[in-house]
């Protein structure tokens, strides 16, 4: 039976990682950092797209990795309209979006599937493929409204690791996935607590620079008030409040870190705003987990915990002291967005799952 070879790419803001399988056994992981003075070079990240490409392709043969027998190449997705979870095929649609996404902002993961495109067009036979970006959108209708018409919610979420956290807790248990009902919370830099039903993702908070628990470096629900007399009290810049949001709140915020394992290092040795804060932040997560019950109407199969603070056990035993109760509390330490990417991939490939049409 014939083996399939899948080139993973995953643009990071200073990093790309990449990786190279045959079907679901890794034979090449790398992370390729990008220094300052690299990218200092690039007016934005659209204009890094012919660098990273190289940096690639150099790394592949360095690796002695022959790319004429790859067979998929898959980018990691980047901030495109909303679309329904799944595989998608990288088209000049797609390829038009990413690379003129006017009042969106910019994120290194939107050249994931222009390069993965460029790279396989130049290969015999290899398709160009993303797969459940951060902007998948499956929320229900009654989910979307606020109590400002001009600002309904959105579903910007870790989708690509909380979909496949959910399919290995399915395998796991010998069930659909589209038959369970599951809470998933990703805890990274970015927290996304999503309520998974029956195969949908109902309801999640907008992790990037919207509203749910605050994380390592985004300050999450905030005081709408307090929040548009900060903005209008002529102390702050839209950039400065922006920073605010996103990149210096949360814990850089309150404790001047945004390494979450630092924070615990702090309250294990007697810091008592450390050990605070992080109760806090594990408060707020556990609210959310508990909404997701409500979402779900009481019928949860299961609560999965993954991501980077998963392996945070001052977190986890915060979290867990609200959420107990609900039961089945699985911890998932971690994320594995590669393998995740490669095999969503293979399933196309090999005609278990098919590809959709940006």
């Amino acid at each position: 039976m014939k083996k399939f070879k899948i080139l993973v790419i995953n643009p990071g803001s200073t990093s790309t990682k990449i990786a190279v399988f045959e079907d679901i056994k890794s034979i090449l992981l790398k992370t390729l950092r990008h220094t300052p003075d690299e990218l200092s070079k690039f007016e934005d990240v659209p204009s890094q797209y012919e660098f990273r490409k190289e940096v690639i392709l150099n790394e592949l043969k360095l690796a002695q990795i022959e790319i004429e027998d790859i067979d998929a190449v898959v980018g990691r997705g980047g901030l495109l309209r909303p679309i329904p979870s799944g595989v998608y095929e990288v088209n000049d649609k797609m390829k038009q979006d990413l690379r003129y996404s006017s009042g969106k902002p910019q994120h290194a993961s939107n050249l994931g599937a222009l390069i993965a495109d460029d790279i396989a067009k130049s290969l015999p036979a290899a398709r160009a493929f993303i797969a459940d970006p951060i902007v998948v959108d499956e929320l229900q209708d009654v989910a979307r409204i606020t109590g400002l018409p001009e600002l309904p919610r959105q579903s910007v979420f870790h989708a690509l690791n909380q979909k496949a956290v959910a399919r290995n807790y399915a395998r796991l248990v010998e069930k659909k996935y589209e038959d369970l009902n599951l809470i998933v919370a990703h805890l990274g830099g970015g927290i996304s607590i999503g309520a998974h039903k029956k195969g949908r993702v109902v309801d999640v908070n907008n992790a990037l620079d919207g509203y749910g628990p605050f994380s390592p470096e985004r300050a999450g629900t905030l005081p709408s008030g307090g929040l548009v007399d900060m903005c209008f009290s002529g102390k702050y810049t839209y950039e400065e409040m922006k920073k605010k949001v996103v990149g210096h709140g949360g814990l850089m915020a309150h404790l001047g870190t945004n390494q979450a394992h630092e924070a615990e290092e702090r309250a294990l040795n007697g810091d008592k705003k450390a050990d605070l804060i992080l109760h806090a932040m594990s408060y707020q997560i556990a609210k959310n987990i508990g909404a997701c019950v409500a979402v779900l109407e009481g019928k949860v199969d299961a609560v999965l915990l993954t991501g980077g603070m998963a392996q945070n056990k001052t977190v986890v035993g915060y979290i867990r002291k609200y959420i107990d109760w609900i039961g089945n509390i699985k911890i998932y330490p971690g994320e594995d967005e590669m393998s995740a990417l490669a095999m969503n991939a293979l399933a196309v490939l090999k005609g278990e799952m098919e590809c959709k049409e940006y």
